[in-house]
């Protein structure tokens, strides 16, 4: 179900003062990109639809912006290989396949469980996240040529 835009201004709000950050327009504009269009932009992506509304943000807004909204886990990197930083709203444990051909990065069910990965961890160590990454084609791409 779809946030409202109420119910996200509240908990970005929320989250970004119990992280010790303020609340301003353009991060909420920055998140809003982000939920708008779930597709794992990189930062100059953000930056791009941001501008469309908001023509005063400047890429080091955008930057600030997507640092303030990881470090507040509502927003988290992504990454592959040597490409640019991408960033992902959802936050629910999840993968991701990233299309070698098209560079489109599509969010999929984790495959495998945090409960077998947990009961593989050696002792005394604590897993806060797991992230896995699959490459390859996507449909798109690897459809008849």
């Amino acid at each position: 179900m779809p946030k409202t835009v109420s119910t996200v201004h509240a908990e970005l709000n929320n989250r970004l003062v119990t992280s010790g950050f303020r609340f301003t327009p353009q991060r909420e504009h920055v998140y809003q990109v982000l939920l708008d269009t779930r597709d794992h932009p990189t930062a100059e992506e953000v930056f791009l639809r941001a501008k469309g509304d908001r023509s005063d943000i400047s890429l080091a807004t955008v930057y600030n912006c997507l640092d303030a909204l990881v470090k507040c886990r509502l927003v988290r990197q992504v990454n592959f290989e040597r490409g640019a930083t991408r960033y992902c709203p959802n936050m629910q444990e999840h993968s991701h396949f990233y299309c070698q051909e098209c560079g489109q990065v599509f969010d999929m069910a984790p495959p495998i469980n945090s409960a077998l990965l947990e009961s593989r961890i050696p002792p005394g160590f604590e897993v806060t996240h797991f992230e896995t990454s699959i490459q390859g084609l996507c449909p798109e791409c690897s459809g008849p040529r």
